[in-house]
């Protein structure tokens, strides 16, 4: 009996942890969408408020609308900045899949000369801070003329070792001998790939998809260093321009930051069934 309720005791310990941890996260997101429905200056209250007095959406017209200013058209230019985010975010996302999903399979199950060195070698390079290449590479990119340009934010991420190795510890999972009785049956290496290797690596895939258009939508310093003009800004580097002016704002600024979220964690929740999947590995069986 004792040691019945010492257990029961450890599931609600354990339960009310993970309640606390989950308030720790959700009540600050909470807080910044009630800030962002707040009027001008209303958080700047002492103590702040949680909740608003009065709900409005001027918040988000401001920041959204274009208007008149002394005969000449104004706006924050957050749409445009959207759309550029959601530009190098989905092609960053494509075409980095197309790389890395293959250089994954093809280090777990292809035989060729300098495979493990070669390994060896990117995973040492995980040691290295992103931002110790960034002048070298805003050096090259200089010289081959990619800067200020879309082509210069998204060619750094494309060929993102994390996720080659990622897919490799996925494709391991999968059996040897179903791959060599297809070969047996004469399928090529791009059909067993295709047909049979990209289904079972699906949830994985979808869970590298979602790694890779978070890490490109929130990335700030390396489009802030490679793009100068405004109309090509993405998203984090246009809300801090936007910082820059209006930091006492509070109210515009969390609108700014729902603006920036939101659409990142609806895509994390749809896909939310697929990423679980995918970390677990739970649809490769061996």
């Amino acid at each position: 009996m004792s040691g019945l309720l010492a257990r029961r005791a450890r599931v609600v310990a354990l339960n009310l942890a993970v309640a606390l941890l989950a308030l720790a996260v959700i009540i600050p997101l909470v807080w910044m969408v009630t800030v962002s429905f707040m009027p001008r200056y209303a958080s700047s209250a002492f103590p702040p408020p949680f909740w608003p007095t009065r709900w409005t959406w001027e918040n988000y017209h401001e920041l959204l609308a274009r208007r008149l200013i002394d005969g000449a058209w104004f706006d924050y230019r957050i749409v445009p900045a959207i759309g550029n985010s959601l530009f190098v975010a989905g092609v960053s996302t494509l075409l980095g899949l197309m790389l890395t999903v293959p250089a994954g399979y093809a280090f777990a199950k292809l035989k060729f000369r300098g495979r493990e060195r070669l390994l060896q070698l990117l995973i040492a390079t995980l040691v290295v801070p992103g931002q110790v290449a960034m002048l070298p590479l805003f050096l090259i990119f200089k010289e081959l003329g990619l800067v200020n340009s879309y082509a210069g934010v998204i060619l750094p991420s494309l060929a993102g070792i994390f996720a080659i190795l990622f897919v490799r510890q996925a494709t391991l999972a999968i059996p040897d001998e179903m791959l060599d009785a297809a070969r047996l049956d004469g399928a090529g290496e791009m059909r067993i790939f295709v047909s049979l290797v990209l289904p079972l690596l699906a949830p994985v895939t979808v869970t590298l998809a979602l790694f890779m258009f978070l890490g490109s939508w929130n990335d700030f310093l390396w489009p802030l260093i490679v793009l100068a003009d405004q109309q090509r800004y993405t998203l984090p580097v246009a809300v801090a321009a936007i910082a820059r002016e209006h930091a006492a704002d509070g109210e515009l600024m969390m609108a700014a930051s729902v603006v920036t979220t939101m659409p990142v964690l609806l895509l994390f929740l749809m896909l939310q069934r697929y990423y679980l999947r995918g970390l677990l590995g739970g649809s490769l069986k061996g």
